[in-house]
């Protein structure tokens, strides 16, 4: 939800607060704004809102307001959405000036009736999430969060890292804050209950167990090591365990391992110790574990500095799987339960909700956020503001979290804007860049060539800006460097060049709140490189679009570098200057980023080709190296000293193997 019903100063938010510590030229009286806007253009829109008035329902329902241009400046919902729309109606209604830009911006007003403020409050957060308009809380880095799945569609169950759609059959377990936290979890609960994270194909072809029996990270199901009474027994511990029921699993096993070592079954006994070292290590690893929650999702807010900090914890079966720090963006006037509140109703917009939510605020909409979750998700579903006991000691945790994540974040965001102000006094530009794009290539003799563009702000680095290029023309030369960068610059830039019409799905895929146009561009090279980027913005006819070359110093020693502008002398900045670090950290960013994504699209290559790609490596080697490893991952991490033990591999073999997979990209 956006705001509460009946007061519509509560409506907006302020665009130039995305990404940005607030100018004090946001400040003011709602008073002083008014007299900045042009009293013809208010009255558009009041003449617009109070038409929509006319032919608006009594019943509950959800509004949009729109500009010229057709783009939805702010959704909101009422339970009467005749009398909501008044309120913004009415000429000597003291509001706040964030409120009147929007009322002087409005041309039109569209709205949908809805049976219940309940799918009122569902459609509006679901309309906000999707069209991002000005004027609204927005959530931002709404990322799906990953789960566990045991697959239950093989006798022999998987486990496996799952994001999206849970449709495959199996149990899923979590929420996880991150993908980290469910690899690391996940290689533990391999150690202690040895189920398979093969594919079901993999597991089907085996006729000897991999390397992950050998090491004990699973029980070898594939080759029948263990029968399947047996497996499903490992598989039944394992869901216990993830279920919530972890002291009854680990009494068991340390009643087994006793066992064992009573009998003088020392073998066995280890192994039990090794599943219990393995199960006290996850637990560990999910610090806080609460005695009286089972199942809750813990949200506390702090703000500073006009920021906003939300900071989310997850406990399900009663165990603490992880964290994380969102940044909605919100104008600074909010209050910290308007921000909550709307960031609540979009954060469970296509996320199942626990059975227990707990606030560190009151929210206004407490019953009707609970109803309308309740409606989706098909169970009761509890909203809170715990007042006493363990559960006000989990808010206390969560709230000293959101106030060091915030300010982390402000000292991050200043530090940033003072290197961004200094760049404009160092490299002479125009005024402070907003949106930095640099661009880097990769390629390994001319093959799986990618180019890579990775973009910096206020914010510092912007990764949901960042693309990659999969080079498609046919007539480059192998390594040619510069045709290379001008197919990936003429693809970007024609793209933003291209009338808005014609990009309309990738405009709204983007965050409108930050510019799109870059103000500087920075390449990895020297003036040549710099004098045929010219050349390609020239034919594209782009002028406002500043332009930087990073060349490496003598031995690609860092600190050394020089920067070449157009129409400027080469410039050396002394190796400690703040300004050439910063220029270094971007460089070196495009530089990893676009070396991940060469690797990854030559490692998709290499399995789609398989080991034959390799120089004198044929079916019979390819067959003992797989017989030897296992998996082609295992053949990849393996020295040349290991690949030389493989029967039929000699020593010059082991070499070519172990350098075409090493091989560093240019």
């Amino acid at each position: 939800m956006a705001s509460p019903d009946l007061d519509p100063a509560t409506a907006g938010a302020d665009e130039d607060d995305e990404g940005r510590l607030p100018d004090a030229s946001d400040e003011g009286a709602s008073d002083e704004g008014s007299e900045m806007i042009a009293e013809g253009t208010l009255g558009i829109g009041h003449a617009a809102i109070e038409n929509a008035v006319k032919l608006a329902p009594t019943s509950p329902g959800v509004y949009r307001m729109l500009n010229a241009a057709n783009d939805v400046l702010y959704v909101g919902k009422a339970k009467n959405v005749k009398k909501r729309l008044a309120s913004y109606a009415r000429v000597n209604a003291p509001l706040p000036a964030r409120i009147l830009r929007m009322i002087a911006a409005t041309v039109n007003v569209e709205i949908v009736s809805t049976m219940t403020e309940t799918e009122a409050l569902l459609l509006e957060a679901n309309l906000i999430k999707q069209l991002r308009p000005r004027f609204n809380v927005q959530l931002r880095d709404d990322k799906s969060f990953p789960y566990i799945l045991l697959t239950g569609d093989h006798w022999a169950p998987q486990i496996l890292k799952h994001r999206g759609a849970q449709s495959r059959p199996g149990r899923y377990f979590g929420p996880f804050a991150s993908a980290g936290a469910v690899n690391r979890t996940i290689t533990a609960l391999q150690r202690a209950f040895l189920i398979r994270s093969c594919t079901d194909g993999f597991f089907e072809s085996r006729t000897r167990p991999c390397l992950l029996y050998q090491i004990r990270r699973c029980a070898g199901p594939c080759t029948r090591e263990i029968d399947f009474p047996g497996y499903t027994e490992l598989v039944r511990e394992a869901t216990e365990f993830l279920s919530g029921r972890s002291h009854a699993v680990k009494g068991l096993l340390a009643s087994e391992m006793e066992k064992a070592s009573n009998e003088m079954e020392f073998e066995t006994a280890a192994v039990y110790r090794d599943r219990l070292a393995a199960l006290s290590a996850i637990q560990s690893q999910q610090g806080i574990n609460p005695r009286t929650v089972e199942e809750a999702d813990v949200f506390a807010i702090h703000q500073e500095g006009g920021y906003s900090c939300v900071e989310v914890f997850f406990f399900r079966t009663g165990q603490n799987w992880g964290n994380r720090a969102y940044f909605p963006r919100a104008e600074k006037t909010f209050t910290p339960e308007e921000v909550l509140s709307s960031f609540l109703a979009q954060f469970y917009d296509d996320k199942p909700p626990p059975k227990l939510i707990l606030l560190s605020h009151e929210i206004e909409e407490c019953a009707l956020l609970a109803d309308a979750l309740a409606v989706k998700a098909g169970y009761k579903v509890e909203v809170s503001v715990p007042k006493r006991g363990e559960k006000k000691e989990l808010i206390a945790h969560a709230l000293t979290n959101a106030r060091e994540a915030l300010g982390r974040k402000l000292a991050d965001t200043a530090t940033q804007s003072r290197l961004l102000e200094g760049m404009v006094t160092t490299l002479g530009l125009p005024h402070t860049p907003k949106r930095i794009e640099v661009y880097d290539n990769s390629h390994i003799q001319g093959t799986n060539a990618v180019g890579a563009m990775i973009v910096a702000g206020p914010d510092g680095f912007m990764k949901n800006q960042y693309r990659k290029f999969n080079i498609k023309s046919e007539g480059i030369t192998p390594g040619d460097d510069f045709a290379m960068m001008r197919e990936v610059l003429e693809r970007r830039f024609k793209r933003l060049l291209k009338p808005p019409e014609d990009d309309a799905a990738e405009a709204r895929a983007d965050d409108d709140s930050f510019p799109q146009w870059p103000d500087l561009v920075i390449i990895d090279g020297g003036r040549g490189q710099l004098n045929a980027v010219r050349e390609i913005f020239g034919n594209l006819g782009l002028t406002q679009v500043s332009l930087m070359a990073v060349a490496k110093g003598p031995d690609r020693d860092a600190g050394r570098e020089t920067l070449f502008m157009p129409d400027r002398e080469a410039i050396k900045l002394e190796p400690r200057d703040p300004v050439l670090y910063f220029i270094q950290r971007l460089r070196d960013e495009a530089h990893r980023f676009v070396i991940g994504s060469h690797r990854k699209l030559r490692k998709k290559d290499i399995r789609e080709a398989g080991l034959q790609e390799i120089p004198g490596i044929g079916p019979s080697r390819k067959r003992a190296l797989l017989h030897h490893f296992g998996t082609l991952k295992e053949i990849e991490r393996a020295s040349i000293a290991d690949l030389g033990k493989v029967p039929g591999v000699s020593a010059e073999s082991a070499r070519k193997i172990f350098e075409f997979f090493h091989a560093q990209p240019g």
